[in-house]
């Protein structure tokens, strides 16, 4: 069987043998010289000799047939050959061979050599044109050199690296489109594909890669790069990324499959590459010092960082780095690690590039750069959505779009974290990069490729930091790192852990940015908040949470800005608010159809379609700024009304330039040229104190005026006048801005822009108020609220926009009529204020017909809430004509025909009679009695609620009760009643009863005597109303001067009532009549009673306000404030709470120091300190026996301006002038030697020197503690530093009296510091007034001479120091020294417990604890700006209350939400309880105890004040209750 088996085996090797095919061509290919062979007849026999070539198979091929053709193929002649179709056949005839011959090629080197030079200058190169004769034979050879891998005989020839770098330069340069062909035709993807197998089998089958060829290889990289940019990367900007392709260059494609198809051997050979690269040039300054260049350092042997030439090609090595890791991440595994190395380098250059470099790997960005910003457009209409994706930027493209292949944190973990570690770097070039590169990292997730939570948590709290880095450059950085985010992912990513409403998050960090102290920074961040806003709006007004909670109230935080009075951030704040919360240009025309149209289903008019049909541009954008007005909080409101309400008065100013420009004639004014140039001089510069760079914005006015172009005044007008709807004015505006820019100085427009802004209506326009009316009578979508108010600021200050409206305002209010028992819509009382504020301005323009009277009457009888009564009489009586007065005389008869509280509608009609008391007062005269009768009898001095334990102290309007309501009526009914009559001296002879009235409504704190207890609730809106009535009555002259100065002091302490609604309300009505000069300036004085405000927030305004009306004062000469010194002396000196105890003083240093820490300046310091030192030249004209109060008053105020003079090292200038005190509150002393010895003698308690220094010491770091905390100007929480510890006894005291011994000031020093050695700490409980009788007290000596006693005191005193001992030989520590150290040490007990206090927290106010939880409150508040911080003049414009005219009655008091009560009830009980728990001292010093001199013991009990008796009706919350029983006592006699 295996014989049998074997024969058929060699019998098939013979057959095998046998069936060897040779080749059967036999035509010469060669000739001899001189008889070349015909170009044809080559081509036939080549072309025949390559079918039959490609015929054969390798395996039967007879090899040894085929050495005779290959030795003529590589003949000169046919290699060399002119006809290209030869030499194409020639190749494949040669790669065929080369197949067929493999592994052994029938050729020597240097034939080979000439093979390949064929086939790398001629074949190869000839494949960019598929239109080629011989293509097919072109393609025929690269295909056959792919598939066979007889590439790889190219290692064998002699110089293969020129071949190499040939193949390689020209399959790269041939794919992108170097050799362009002329038909146009593309090169088929085999050709693409064959090419780059080629490649990958050169480099993966060779044992080395020439350096050159690599070149080539990473050359194609670059191509990622946009033209133009391949210098530097720098160099390119934004809008050269349209030119990059949209999809990736075929040459760039190649090489990344080449690199990702030979992973590990091109891994080495990068990494040898970027070695000799990075290295080599970083290695230069590896050991150097990178900040030399910075320092300018001299050190001529320290090594240097890589110069110019080497930065540049480590850029460019960098920016390979950065396309490589997107398209072949895993060849720069040995590259990573170099590039990490320079992270840590001490060249800022080479940090900064690897920093660069590594943020740019993680988020995929790749040499190309980072994606264009993504497009958020505040104007767009339809609003994005949450869900709808992205819109696309017209520049995007492939190149620039993050791609990470590979996740960088896992893949270089150790690389990762060290490039996150250079978020602290010391440099700010290093940390702004940084933070570039974090908000590229979030903004891409990482390349799309993702980010655990840890790291994703890392870089946003890392960008929330560097928002607040103390280096501008970083702070800049951080804003636009955020605008690389797209709506969606700030809501979902930088808002998942807190909104911009919440502190601590990245987004309420980007807000406290727009009150940056670098311009760059808070233009840039305030601009993008704005546009965020815009952009979100949709999904606000669609109710969708996580964008409500994120970004809703960015509006907010823009308008508070307003507060801070800077120019230049007010005009930003209008920029924005006109360019990005509400777009001039929004919403845009309306599109044709067939455009996009929203998706969304909800029902509200921002997204629908924008078909033409349902598409109302004036309804859309009417809206927008409804949803704007609705998430502003009070404080923004206030900004926002405030912006709006000077809107009509810059509208006057710009069109009185336009009038002075056209008068100016462009330089040729016609008439008496010197008062038109005057005149426009003193437009131009009353127009400058409102904006910033006075000097530029005097040249760019002055340069409007040269220009002279009519047009443009014209377009101004247009755009100024309330008569324009909003197209006519944008369109305006667009218009003069296209001139503007057009002419030979457009930067003029920087000025002229912000003024247009200002003076144009544009919020409140009249295409507008249609939709407001309509929203304000329905609470849709929640924007009612807001309507109405918007609705009521119009009226209040652009009553003008309503004359094409009124009709329709009229014909809503006969509609709406009440009856008996019909109730009028709440929105109709709007639309009577309307009515009201335009009938004040034009009374004939509104209907007279009996039917709307008619209406009106109805209105007055029956409308709720009552005040739309009173605006029903001011409209029915704004003619003031026959007609109106036999309307008021019928309506004042329907009122009283069975007039009762019992009656229906009483309180509406007690509104009706109280305006019409007001406004027709000849006409209620005849029932005058009846209206007092009704008002006192049956109302005020009525109570029909029982008062209950469980009252609250303050209720909202809603919540008012009719009693109450009705008694506020009554009250302001009394007030009308007097303010109606027109004869002064019958008002003189009405008005005692009524200041009665009002002011035991103060005294007594709401509750009128001889009835009732009063609910709580009750007693605190009459407080507040006879307040606000008082000062309203106080408007008029005559009134005024009948207001004693004592009524005067008891109305200053409404400021300091124990409700905090009562506080800020009766203050910004202060305010309010202040600003409108209402009042005369004694009124100023009651301002500075605020200084205990424990509300943050209120107080801080109050501040900013005093000194802005300090400033305006100062600008038009008067010196008011300044005056203000003499009236509060004795104000304080009447107040409740005085007392000559030390702690009771300092109470009153504090106000001092309110006052001079908003008003004094270097300039005015001197007219302050004369005021202050001319009160004890007086005698009190209020109560004579209390002139010493005046006088311990003076001294205090004198002694804290010196020190508050050296604190701010100003120098003392005397004023020279007289100064007068007001007659009613001082008169003259009786002789020259009383006054004499007035002057020399010190009223100042010992110790109050030493406790001045601390109250200042205190100032100086609560200043320094708010400005770290609150980093008003972008200070870092990270650079927070302790306060430095005052140094004690060697440091020099401020100076004191004329006669201080400097001696024993420096004795005291000494004595000082040998007490804190030897002496224990400080018990409380051995305090007593012998502490306060050390030599301290001296330094403040009177001019008497002193007397032998004294002299025998000081020096027992001085020997008590140190002669006693004890029975074991150790010194004794008498009283005395006690004292004395106690006092001179800084370190003592006192001391530091005055600076616990001044510096204490919020504490646990317990009910219990109301007063000692108020005064820490109060404490807590001392003032904390600079003096310096001066306040634009644009704060006289209300911010803080709306504006009424003379004869309009209160409005309806608006409701602050709850606050802490001021705390300062009952200070003396709380003192003494205090003064035995100084370890709970509040925050203002509690009473030390002065011990009998008799009893000089240490062991004495403290003399405490006999607590006086506990009086319940007294709430008030700075008034102690010892005055509170003076004041029962002289309680007849002031009555």
């Amino acid at each position: 069987m295996a014989r049998h088996r074997e024969e058929p085996v060699e019998e098939e090797d013979q057959e095998m043998e046998e069936e060897l095919v040779a080749l059967q061509f036999d035509e010469p290919l060669s000739w001899r010289a001189g008889k070349p062979i015909k170009t044809a007849d080559l081509l036939r026999r080549l072309e025949n000799l390559s079918q039959e070539l490609a015929d054969m198979d390798q395996e039967t091929v007879d090899k040894e047939s085929l050495h005779g053709v290959a030795k003529e193929l590589v003949s000169h002649n046919l290699l060399a050959h002119k006809d290209v179709g030869v030499k194409a056949y020639v190749a494949a005839c040669l790669v065929d061979i080369l197949k067929l011959c493999a592994p052994e090629a029938p050729f020597t080197a240097k034939q080979l050599k000439e093979i390949f030079t064929l086939f790398t200058k001629i074949i190869l190169p000839a494949l960019w044109d598929p239109s080629h004769a011989y293509n097919t034979q072109h393609k025929y050879v690269l295909a056959s050199l792919a598939d066979v891998k007889s590439i790889l005989l190219i290692n064998d020839v002699s110089n293969s690296e020129e071949l190499l770098l040939e193949i390689f330069s020209t399959f790269f340069d041939g794919i992108s489109g170097s050799f362009k062909p002329a038909s146009g035709e593309q090169v088929g993807k085999d050709v693409e594909f064959h090419m780059t197998e080629i490649m990958v089998t050169l480099i993966d089958e060779s044992v080395s890669l020439p350096p050159v060829v690599l070149d080539v290889i990473m050359a194609q990289f670059l191509r990622a790069l946009p033209r133009g940019s391949h210098k530097d990367k720098a160099d390119s900007s934004g809008t050269q990324t349209t030119l990059l392709p949209k999809e990736e260059p075929e040459a760039y494609v190649m090489a990344k499959t080449v690199c990702n198809t030979c992973p590990d051997r091109m891994a080495r050979y990068v990494g040898q590459y970027f070695n000799d690269v990075i290295m080599d040039m970083s290695g230069k300054g590896g050991s150097a010092n990178g900040h030399k260049g910075d320092d300018e350092s001299d050190d001529e042997g320290a090594p240097s960082g890589p110069g110019e030439a080497d930065l540049k090609e480590l850029k460019k090595a960098h920016q390979l780095l950065r396309e490589l890791w997107r398209a072949a991440p895993s060849v720069l595994l040995n590259v990573i690690p170099q590039v990490d190395a320079e992270l840590s380098a001490d060249n800022v250059s080479l940090r900064l590039l690897a920093t660069e470099t590594l943020g740019d790997m993680i988020a995929g960005i790749g040499a190309a750069g980072p994606p264009p910003p993504p497009v958020l457009d505040a104007a767009a209409y339809p609003p994005l959505r949450l869900s709808d994706e992205a819109p696309e930027h017209p520049a995007t493209s492939i190149l620039t779009t993050p791609i990470s292949p590979l996740s960088f944190a896992q893949t270089h973990p150790q690389e990762f974290h060290n490039f996150v570690g250079r978020k602290n770097d010391k440099s700010p070039i290093i940390r702004a990069a940084w933070t570039s590169a974090a908000g590229y990292i979030l903004s891409t997730s990482a390349g799309g490729i993702g980010l655990s939570r840890e790291d994703e948590s890392t870089f946003i709290n890392g960008l929330r930091d560097k928002l607040t880095d103390n280096d501008e450059k970083v702070r800049l950085a951080a804003v636009k790192a955020i605008e690389t985010f797209s709506f969606r992912d700030i809501v979902l990513k930088l808002a998942a852990n807190g909104g911009i409403s919440k502190e601590g998050s990245v987004l309420f960090a980007l807000a406290d940015r727009c009150r940056d102290k670098r311009s760059s920074v808070r233009v840039e961040a305030m601009a993008l908040l704005g546009k965020l806003w815009g952009v979100a709006s949709g999904e606000i007004a669609a109710g969708q949470e996580s964008v409500i909670s994120a970004l809703a109230d960015i509006p907010t935080r823009i308008y508070t800005t307003f507060y801070t009075n800077d120019l230049e951030l007010t005009v930003l704040l209008e920029r924005v608010v006109y360019e990005y919360l509400v777009p001039l240009s929004f919403p845009p025309a309306p599109k044709s159809k067939g455009s996009k149209t929203s998706t969304s289903n909800n029902s509200k008019s921002q997204s629908q379609p924008t078909s033409e049909s349902n598409y109302d541009q004036d309804k859309i954008r009417a809206e927008r700024i409804l949803l704007l007005v609705k998430h502003l909080d009070a404080n923004a409101r206030k900004a926002f009304n405030a912006l709006q309400a000077r809107q009509p008065q810059f509208s006057k100013v710009l069109d009185n330039l336009v009038r002075q420009c056209e008068a100016f004639n462009g330089g040729n004014p016609e008439g008496n040229a010197d008062v038109i140039k005057q005149n426009l001089g003193k437009t131009v510069k009353y127009i400058c104190q409102f904006l910033p760079d006075q000097p530029r914005v005097e040249a760019d006015l002055h340069n409007f005026a040269n220009w002279h172009d009519r047009r443009s005044y014209q377009l101004i007008k247009f755009a100024v006048s309330p008569e324009s709807d909003f197209k006519t004015m944008h369109r305006a505006i667009k218009e003069f801005v296209k001139r503007a820019q057009a002419s030979q100085k457009p930067h003029m427009l920087d000025t002229l822009l912000p003024l247009i802004y200002r003076s144009s209506y544009i919020l409140f326009n009249k295409s507008h108020l249609s939709t407001f009316m309509d929203w304000s009578k329905s609470d849709r979508a929640g924007l009612g609220g807001a309507a109405q108010e918007i609705t009521s600021e119009i009226t209040q200050h652009n009553p003008d926009l309503f004359k094409t409206h009124v009709g329709q305002l009229c014909k809503d209010l006969l509609e709406g009529a009440p009856g008996p028992d019909k109730t009028n819509d709440a929105a109709m009382v709007e639309t009577l204020k309307a009515c009201s504020s335009y009938s004040r301005k034009y009374p004939t323009e509104l209907p007279n017909d009996r039917k709307f009277i008619q209406a009106l009457i109805s209105y007055a009888l029956f409308g709720q809430p009552a005040k739309s009564a009173k605006y029903a009489v001011t409209v029915m009586m704004a003619r003031k004509d026959d007609k109106s007065r036999v309307s008021a005389t019928d309506l004042l008869q329907r009122v009283t025909k069975d007039w009762g509280y019992d009656s229906p509608h009483f309180v509406t009609k007690l509104a009706a009679v109280s305006q019409l008391a007001l406004l027709a007062h000849n006409i209620t005269d005849e029932v005058d009695d009846e209206i007092v009768s009704v008002a006192l009898e049956q109302v005020l001095y009525k109570v029909r609620t029982e008062a209950k334990d469980s009252d609250p102290e303050w209720v909202s309007d809603e919540e008012l009760d009719k009693e109450c309501q009705a008694k506020l009526w009554a009250l302001k009914t009394m007030v009308s009643r007097l303010r109606g009559v027109e004869d002064v001296e019958k008002a003189k002879e009405l008005a005692p009863a009524v200041f009665k009235l009002l002011r035991t409504l103060l005294k007594e704190q709401g509750q009128l005597p001889k009835i009732g207890d009063t609910p709580r609730h009750h007693k605190a809106r009459l407080r507040l109303s006879a307040g606000r009535l008082i000062l309203k009555l106080c408007t008029s002259k005559h009134f005024e001067e009948l207001l004693s100065s004592s009524d005067f002091n008891q109305l200053a302490l409404v400021t300091q009532d124990a409700c905090v609604e009562i506080r800020h309300l009766f203050v910004e009505k202060l305010q309010k009549y202040l600003v409108q000069n209402k009042l005369r300036p004694r009124f100023y004085t009651i301002i500075f009673l605020t200084a205990f405000e424990p509300n943050t927030a209120f107080k801080n305004q109050i501040e900013t306000w005093i000194r802005s009306r300090a400033r305006w004062f100062r600008e038009i000469k008067q010196s008011v404030m300044e005056s203000t010194m003499g009236r509060l002396i004795s104000l304080l000196a009447h107040h409740p709470d005085f007392g000559s105890e030390p702690d009771e003083l300092m109470d009153h240093a504090r106000y001092f120091l309110y006052y001079i820490s908003n008003v004094a300046t270097e300039a005015n310091f001197g007219m302050i300190f004369k005021y202050a030192e001319r009160v004890k030249q007086t005698v009190d004209g209020i109560n004579p026996a209390q002139s010493e109060r005046l006088y311990i008053l003076s001294d205090l105020a004198q002694n804290l301006l010196r020190k508050w003079q050296e604190r701010k090292n100003w120098s003392f200038q005397a004023f020279s002038g007289k100064v007068g005190l007001p007659l009613g509150l001082y008169t003259a002393l009786p002789s020259h030697q009383a006054a004499q010895e007035i002057a020399e003698k010190s009223y100042l308690p010992d110790t109050i020197d030493e406790r001045l220094d601390e109250l200042l010491r205190s100032l100086d770091k609560k200043k320094k503690r708010k400005s770290m905390d609150e980093r008003p100007e972008g200070q870092p929480a990270q650079k927070r530093a302790k306060a430095p510890a005052q140094k004690t006894g060697s440091k020099s005291r401020t100076v004191k009296s004329a006669k201080t011994s400097s001696n024993r000031a420096s004795s005291k020093a000494k004595a000082s510091a040998r007490a804190k050695k030897s002496m224990p700490s400080s018990s409380p409980g051995q305090e007593s007034a012998d502490r306060r009788r050390s030599g301290r007290s001296r330094k403040n000596s009177s001019y008497i001479e002193r007397e032998d006693s004294d002299d025998d005191d000081e020096m027992f005193e001085g020997v008590a120091k140190w002669q006693y001992y004890d029975d074991e030989g150790n010194p004794i520590a008498a009283e005395d020294q006690d004292d004395q150290d106690q006092e001179d040490g800084d370190s003592s007990e006192l001391t530091d417990v005055d600076e616990e206090e001044l510096e204490a927290m919020d504490g646990d106010d317990d009910d219990d604890d109301d007063e000692e939880a108020g005064k820490k409150d109060g404490a807590k508040e001392q003032p904390k700006r600079n003096e310096d911080d001066e306040d634009s003049d644009l704060s006289d414009v209300e911010v803080d209350d709306e504006e009424e005219e003379e004869d309009e009655a209160d409005e309806d008091i608006p409701s602050p939400p709850p606050a802490r009560s001021s705390g300062r009830k009952g200070r003396s009980t709380a003192a003494a309880t205090t003064a035995a728990q100084p370890k709970e001292l509040p925050s203002r010093p509690a009473a030390k105890e002065r011990a009998s001199k008799s009893k000089p013991t240490p062991a004495s009990a403290p003399k405490s004040k006999p607590a006086p008796k506990t009086r319940t009706a007294s709430t008030r919350a700075t008034r102690s209750k010892r005055a509170v029983v003076e004041e029962e006592e002289t309680n007849g006699s002031s009555e």
